[in-house]
């Protein structure tokens, strides 16, 4: 066994253990000729000479900083040309040596790689953001061309971000962004986890300092309770290991203080509950070792359902390749662990730089991780030919970085950002409120979809809008942004007010017509008695209430106009209860609703029940659910269809069929072919012979329902057909 620090534990240069040019040398020798160590150390001196005099924020000699970001890429086996331009990759930028000089010197190819890290210092841009994004695009096309660029510029910034509390805390927190934005995704999607963590852990220091130092404590104090558990588990599993003869390395897995930081904010968990999860990771030989290994750790400790993740036969996109499994391990605490070759844990370590560390022509894997990378670079050239400017090149690149996010076009190629699993009403009132509101249809590259269709990278989206379309209750149930939803909320709120009250003075008016009166004929002073006999402080709260269905239209007039209402069974009385019936036109909205269980349609005979929140709620008369409330004559309205009712209403319709073949879809054609939508499907076998089909349709009114009925009965093998 050998066990690895658990944490890593972020420390700065000092000058204490600066890295010499001796050191350099010393650490390519262990992998480079003699010729190539010479050639680092003419590119050194060559620095120093362009470097003389300048002095870095921190007090060093600035040639420090260089032969520093070579140490990095010399630790990962990084050929000669890489290591000579990573010295010399601020000369263009900060010192009077052209590339044409640095190609005379060292070669085309280390001049290429230069240019390629060094910023655009001759052009004055306009903002930051602009800048950034222009040096974004160099580093990135220049990488498109030769790979190394970019592992100089990840080298690079990840000796700046050692070294950032020399600078001021605003410059601190830029610069941090900024490497959290661009530069550890781009480390991630390159499979180069030594750096990406360490960015991820210096990040999360610039920009929550208090927030780091506490959970660096917290990691430190649990570390010690923690080895005898690791020390039990370790212990075990070289024992089985080494009882079914597998040669396998075991270590402790380390773990990162901003993987941790994460995991608590994104799943609102404390401390100790992150921490409870002990990682392990085993190295063997070959690939089916990894398998073996699996099956003994499933058979020495119980595995998590849900948990296990073959890496290895489906790699990431990055060419990671690994076997995870989660377990309950001694005392049912909680463990991961990680299955892989060496090689594998090379490669996950220093991801597409193991081409230059680990070379084998036999490794298919790797091989197929540079086939990756190599397409992705492709894919970058083909976003710089289609993009109209740099900081739109920097929004595609992010398109493939950002796996959280989802960037999708408008139809004028502007680019829309939105959260994960977001939905085309999102994007609609990402664009413009207004355009949410009037959301009925969504095309994603050009193709018409559903508005609940989760939008993906990349993809064109078109909003159709309506003038009459105002938002559909049910898009809460499927918007994921704050903006959409409340924006929803806010509109259904402000509507059903609006409708309510309309509502209510249509009852009111109607109890009042029978007593010859307008709601307008009531005295202002017997309006606001009835007001404050309510509590209400307008007219319009208690239209709303009416409308509502929370108040009867019939008690407010008693209140209203007390002397007017007849009594016994007078002429008057009769002529009150044989009031000219509401019309209901279908397109009341929220205030007017359609009883689920009878599902009325224009042309059923109605009625109207009163129901507290939702308004009236429209039953067929022959509903039997209505039954028990038939004594509380409050509760009913005299309802009728509008001649000129429209809308889209919901009816159930129950075919039973012989069992042949295209029967379903025969009749589903018919339902289309007459102009109504097909809700919902349900199939049931009846007796093995026969088979009931349930659809759920919305139609115009009965007529148009008849017409299908009507095509239905005609279909060969359809039995019985019935209105459910």
């Amino acid at each position: 066994m050998s066990e690895s620090v658990e944490t890593e534990v972020v420390k700065d240069e000092t000058a204490s253990d600066r890295f010499l040019i001796s050191d350099l040398c010393d650490l390519v020798g262990t992998y480079m000729n003699e010729d190539q160590v010479k050639q680092v150390y003419d590119a050194y001196l060559f620095g120093a000479q362009a470097h003389e005099g300048q002095i870095r924020i921190s007090g060093e000699p600035y040639i420090f900083h260089p032969i520093a970001v070579a140490r990095i890429l010399a630790e990962m086996h990084m050929d000669v040309k890489s290591i000579v331009a990573s010295i010399l990759h601020d000369v263009l930028e900060d010192t009077a040596a052209t590339r044409k000089l640095i190609a005379r010197e060292f070669g085309d190819d280390v001049a290429m790689l230069v240019d390629g890290v060094s910023k655009m210092t001759h052009i004055k841009f306009k903002n930051k953001i602009e800048e950034q994004a222009e040096n974004t695009q160099k580093v990135l096309l220049a990488m498109s061309q030769d790979i190394r660029v970019i592992m100089i510029k990840l080298a690079d910034r990840l000796h700046n971000m050692r070294t950032l509390d020399a600078l001021r805390p605003d410059k601190r927190r830029r610069i941090a962004r900024e490497t959290l934005e661009i530069y550890i995704p781009i480390a991630n999607r390159l499979g180069i986890y030594t750096i990406r963590h360490e960015l991820e852990d210096r990040v999360l220091r610039a920009l929550y300092p208090t927030r780091y130092r506490v959970l660096e404590h917290a990691v430190n104090k649990a570390s010690g309770h923690r080895k005898e558990v690791i020390r039990k588990i370790d212990k075990a599993l070289v024992s089985r290991l080494g009882q079914l003869g597998i040669n396998a390395e075991v270590l402790s897995r380390k773990k990162h203080l901003f993987s941790l930081y994460n995991k608590m904010k994104d799943k609102h968990l404390p401390f100790n509950k992150v921490l409870d999860v002990y990682a392990m990771r085993v190295l063997v030989d070959s690939v089916d070792d990894c398998y073996r290994v699996l099956g003994a750790v499933h058979n020495l400790f119980k595995p998590i359902p849900g948990r296990f993740k073959d890496y290895i036969a489906i790699p990431k996109s990055n060419g990671y390749q690994s076997l995870h499994t989660a377990l309950y391990g001694p005392h049912g605490i909680p463990m991961e662990v990680q299955i892989r070759t060496e090689e594998m844990d090379i490669f996950a370590e220093s991801g597409i730089a193991a081409h230059w560390l680990y070379k084998s022509p036999d490794d298919s894997g790797m091989i197929s991780a540079h086939a990756r990378a190599r397409d992705w670079l492709t894919g970058i050239l083909e976003m710089q030919q289609t993009a109209g400017d740099s900081l739109e090149f920097l929004e595609n690149v992010k398109v493939d970085l950002f796996h959280d996010e989802v960037y999708v076009y408008t139809p004028e190629g502007d680019i829309i950002k939105l959260p994960r699993n977001a939905t085309p009403v999102d994007f609609a009132y990402s664009v413009h409120t207004d355009i949410g509101n009037t959301c009925v249809a969504a095309k994603l590259d050009h193709s018409f979809a559903p508005l609940n269709t989760p939008l993906y990278s990349g993809q064109t989206v078109e909003i159709i809008t309506s003038p009459s379309a105002r938002p559909n209750p049910a898009w809460l149930n499927y918007v994921v942004t704050s903006k959409a939803r409340s924006n929803i909320r806010n509109y259904l709120k402000n509507l059903q007010a609006d409708e309510a009250m309309s509502q209510g003075r249509r009852l009111l008016d109607r109890c009042l017509k029978g007593l010859g009166m307008r709601l307008d004929d009531v005295p202002e002073d017997t309006l606001k008695n009835t007001l404050d006999e309510y509590g209400f402080e307008t007219i319009g709260d208690l239209l709303e209430d009416v409308g509502m269905g929370n108040r009867p239209p019939s008690l407010v007039v008693r209140r209203l106009v007390p002397e007017r209402i007849p009594h016994g069974d007078s002429e008057e009385t009769r002529e009150m209860k044989s009031l000219v019936p509401l019309a209901i036109h279908g397109t009341e909205g929220m205030v007017v609703s359609y009883g689920r269980c009878c599902c009325p349609i224009p042309g059923d005979p109605i009625i109207g029940v009163l129901s507290k929140g939702r308004g009236i709620v429209i039953h067929r008369e022959a509903c039997r659910n209505i039954d028990s409330i038939r004594p509380q004559t409050d509760k009913f309205i005299d309802v009728n269809w509008a001649d000129d009712a429209e809308g889209e209403f919901a009816c159930m319709v129950r075919l039973d069929v012989s069992n042949k073949p295209g029967v379903l879809a025969r009749s589903a054609t018919v339902i289309s072919d007459e102009g109504a939508n097909i809700e919902n499907v349900e199939v049931e076998d009846r007796d093995g012979l026969s088979t009931s089909i349930l659809y759920q349709l919305t139609v115009g009114n009965r007529y148009h329902l008849a017409c299908i009925i009507k095509r239905l009965r005609k279909l060969p093998n359809v039995m019985l057909i019935q209105r459910v």
